[in-house]
């Protein structure tokens, strides 16, 4: 099959051959639809409880995914579809996107969670197809015409009440748009310096990029943050936001950030995420506003920013440590990847919660190695070299 046309793993339900073959609408049949291959799945859990609660069987939640989410989007697609066969080389870029928004409308309102928060790292387009060195990586997987599709099934496949991204350089002319006939209210905040503008035919810098559901929540205050170290101002930037539930009226303060990368800048890491911190007390007065705070950290659970974080007077959690059978410890991995210099995983994303004001309610697994496949990320199934998180969190009962 055309790449292309591989934007959505839903459309391969509908395909008989895989080498551009006919599509053929037909009676939509539960039964004769199921999760596809590498699926990832919602883990329930209680209160922010131990790990063990957050661990159905991979059954039960695979049954669960497919009757409230890929079904009724496979039947929207069959639906969407023109009637009779048709020939995948047919089905442009434009009827796709059509395809992504009409599913969207027809999303069951039982499947949509509390308050699911969803960070995703787009990989910036111009470092994507140029300098970031994802060598197993098809060079078509890389293409942003392509890839953003992938990115938005995700998005639409959880509709999250928040969105944070980080790598972001096509926002005005794709995420803004698309968000905001979605129903959702964005802001935007790119990198001083960002190594975007050093690349040919650029779509200018890259930077942070925050969502929210205009019909959950109102805006009370954003504030723009470049981040410091030692009272000097770096690359690296957040966006903070204090927002309102509609349907309670209490207050909830959001943030997304993406911090120095790579190794040897672990003393720069803490430094900023220490700036980030005063930041967030001023904003969240103290901690009295509960508080989800998520990005890229580019660090391991070892180093100091990690530390800082969840020790911080803030009484912060993080989120993915639910997932473990002790509910103590992080994923073995966010992100891996293939580059000249050799083969690499770690855990370096993070959903932070206030863990006195929320609890977590559900979390979506870490795919395993099989389903990531020995060339890694990104590819034709993951549209980045970072995995994204979605974590359900609601507000404690006081």
């Amino acid at each position: 099959m055309n790449p292309a046309r591989r934007c959505s793993v839903l459309f391969s339900q509908l395909c008989v051959s895989s080498r551009g073959g006919q599509v053929a609408t037909r009676p939509f049949s539960p039964a004769a639809v199921s999760a596809p291959a590498g699926a990832r799945y919602c883990h329930p859990g209680v209160g922010g409880g131990a790990g063990p609660q957050l661990r159905p069987s991979r059954a039960a939640a695979a049954e669960r995914l497919t009757h409230s989410v890929r079904r009724p989007t496979v039947c929207v697609c069959q639906r969407v579809l023109v009637d009779g066969p048709v020939s995948v080389q047919n089905i442009s870029f434009i009827e796709i996107e059509e395809v992504l928004f009409k599913c969207s409308l027809y999303f069951l309102e039982q499947c949509r969670s509390a308050g699911p928060v969803l960070i995703l790292n787009s990989v910036v387009a111009a470092l994507g197809e140029g300098k970031d060195g994802f060598i197993r990586c098809p060079l078509d997987a890389l293409n942003w015409h392509e890839r953003k599709y992938l990115i938005l099934e995700e998005i639409l496949t959880y509709r999250p009440d928040i969105l944070c991204l980080q790598e972001v350089d096509h926002y005005y002319d794709t995420f803004q748009p698309i968000m905001a006939g979605l129903g959702y209210h964005g802001s935007f905040l790119a990198k001083p310096w960002s190594p975007c503008l050093d690349v040919e035919r650029n779509n200018g810098p890259d930077g942070c990029a925050l969502f929210y559901r205009r019909s959950r929540f109102s805006l009370r205050a954003t504030a723009h943050l470049r981040l410091s170290a030692v009272m000097l101002p770096t690359n690296q930037v957040a966006i903070v936001q204090t927002l309102t539930c509609r349907a309670t009226g209490r207050p909830l303060c959001v943030g997304v950030t993406h911090l120095k990368a790579r190794s040897g800048w672990e003393r720069l890491r803490g430094a900023q995420g220490a700036d980030l911190l005063r930041s967030l007390r001023s904003i969240t007065a103290r901690g009295a506003v509960p508080l989800v705070v998520c990005g890229d950290f580019n660090a391991e659970p070892s180093e100091d920013v990690y530390q800082r974080f969840s020790s911080s007077p803030l009484r912060l959690n993080s989120a993915y440590k639910l997932l473990s059978r002790d509910g103590q410890t992080e994923p073995a991995y966010t992100t891996w990847k293939i580059r000249p210099s050799g083969e690499s995983r770690g855990t370096l994303d993070y959903i932070w919660y206030s863990a006195d004001a929320l609890s977590v309610h559900s979390l979506l697994d870490i795919p395993t190695e099989d389903q990531i496949g020995p060339d890694r990320l990104p590819s034709y199934h993951y549209p980045s070299d970072h995995l994204s998180l979605l974590c359900d969190v609601g507000f404690r009962e006081d």
